[in-house]
């Protein structure tokens, strides 16, 4: 069963560039020494990370990371993941996981309730409640992406006319 991107809230793509990877990730190293480059690009190993300058960042900027390797026969496949600033990500993952926790932990405590013929109306509402607080996160989420959109475009196209550039 595939998923269709429109649940995605972290969308990836996979492409194949016929170039070694050293000089892809040359390039890529090349493009953060300009000064006028509205970007900021980070390379860890085969990994390079371009995110949207200091001045032109909000709440809701995404970044890509790339992963470049090395296919043989001087082809390299290029793993790319759009995502939020990782502070971002983290406090959304963290929201996630507190709503999780409280609603079994609100479950368990109205099934105990319950079992001890015990009102249970409030544990059940609060439970509700969670849930309601689980779409919240995630329409928050697809919200910030649609925000990020243009940004990604702009990631997106800065990524592709500097593999073009250094093929």
């Amino acid at each position: 069963m595939s998923l269709t991107n429109e649940i995605v809230l972290r969308p990836r793509f996979t492409f194949e560039v016929q170039t070694h990877n050293e000089i892809l990730l040359k390039g890529f190293e090349d493009q953060s020494d300009f000064a006028e480059n509205n970007y900021i690009v980070t390379r860890v190993d085969n990994h390079i990370f371009i995110k949207i300058n200091k001045k032109d960042q909000h709440f809701w900027s995404p970044q890509l990371h790339l992963e470049i390797t090395d296919n043989g026969d001087n082809n390299s496949i290029v793993k790319g993941l759009f995502g939020p600033n990782p502070t971002v990500w983290t406090m959304f993952m963290f929201f996630h996981f507190v709503v999780a926790a409280l609603f079994f932990g609100l479950g368990v405590w109205a099934y105990t309730n319950f079992s001890l013929g015990n009102s249970y109306a409030i544990q059940v509402f609060l439970s509700l409640l969670m849930i309601v607080l689980w779409f919240t996160l995630y329409f928050a989420g697809r919200i910030g992406r649609t925000k990020g959109m243009p940004e990604m475009r702009q990631l997106h196209h800065f990524m592709k006319e500097t593999v073009r550039t250094y093929r």
